[in-house]
């Protein structure tokens, strides 16, 4: 058993993944859960996560394909226990915080494991159905592996940790808003009911996801940052209720720099992601002129910003 499930990022797919179209995932391990016992019951929201976890194991027990593969008499016995996940992944910005729970019980609990990625995400999505309605299994899946990696509807592809070229920087910019995945995702599929604008989607919307997407892993920078500015057009035109007013100048502002943004996971609140080949300038922009550029952890200074930034 893993002693951490990290949170993750979805670079870019988290809508065209749902036409079985090429996404890439990365983890965070700034965010992360592990399991505990009574011991530390009433403390980081213990009690609560344990109640949790019991009305889950009762919706498990409901899937027979699911019983046959995690020790549900197992589970209920260490949630007797006072089993339960201890988790700094926020609720509701779309970093995995179901997906990090998803990914525990089935390492904790499986009566037998797999190494068949696309066999995992198909388990993963009936697992994490209980929180969202429907999913792609696809947020565990990579709370599982813990690496970067990219999946298509042939496989995973798993990738090495610095696969990102160091002229691409990657940031977390805070909504302050936290996001409702399920009535988000059922208005896409209502749209996507739609014939004219099911073709258009997968014509106009996805091929810019997948340049971005292979630009990024062959490090062409010039090609990436061209892709992005095509993608955050698209989602202002198909994704436009998943962008949140306080961000939307983000998304619509021409800039002299290499910048640009998409909204995270299913969007509406939570983060946005902000890809730049130039920290400084970009920290100026969002409101944090004069700093020392920290790639590691919160971007801040004593004087009001605009946003909260992580850098990852």
């Amino acid at each position: 058993m893993k002693e951490r499930y990290y949170s993750k990022v979805i670079l870019f797919g988290e809508y065209s993944m749902i036409f079985d179209a090429t996404a890439l995932m990365i983890p965070l391990t700034k965010f992360s859960a592990q399991w505990r016992f009574a011991s530390h019951l009433n403390a980081n929201g213990g009690a609560a996560s344990n109640a949790s976890l019991k009305r889950f194991a009762d919706y498990l027990s409901t899937l027979e394909d699911v019983k046959e593969i995690i020790d549900l008499q197992r589970f209920n016995n260490d949630l007797r226990y006072d089993l339960f996940l201890d988790s700094n992944v926020p609720s509701g910005y779309g970093l995995g915080s179901s997906g990090t729970l998803v990914a525990a019980v089935y390492d904790g609990y499986a009566k037998q494991k797999t190494d068949d990625l696309l066999q995992l995400k198909t388990l993963f999505g009936k697992m994490e159905s209980y929180f969202h309605g429907s999913s792609s299994g696809i947020d565990p899946l990579q709370c599982y592996v813990g690496k970067p990696f990219k999946i298509t509807p042939e496989g995973a592809q798993l990738l090495s940790n610095d696969f990102l070229k160091k002229d691409i920087h990657i940031c977390l910019i805070d909504t302050k808003i936290k996001s409702n995945t399920k009535p988000l995702v059922d208005h896409f599929k209502q749209q996507r009911e739609d014939p004219g604008f099911l073709s258009r989607f997968q014509s106009e919307y996805v091929p810019h996801v997948t340049s971005c997407i292979v630009s990024m892993i062959q490090g062409d920078t010039d090609l990436f940052f061209k892709s992005l500015k095509q993608l955050t057009k698209g989602q202002l035109e198909f994704l436009r209720p998943m962008i949140t007013e306080n961000t939307l100048d983000l998304f619509t502002a021409n800039y002299d720099f290499n910048f640009g943004v998409k909204i995270s996971g299913s969007g509406g609140g939570g983060y946005v992601l902000g890809f730049t080949d130039d920290v400084d300038k970009t920290n100026k922009l969002l409101g944090f002129e004069g700093i020392d550029s920290n790639r590691a952890g919160f971007a801040r200074n004593d004087m009001p910003s605009k946003f909260d930034v992580i850098w990852l």
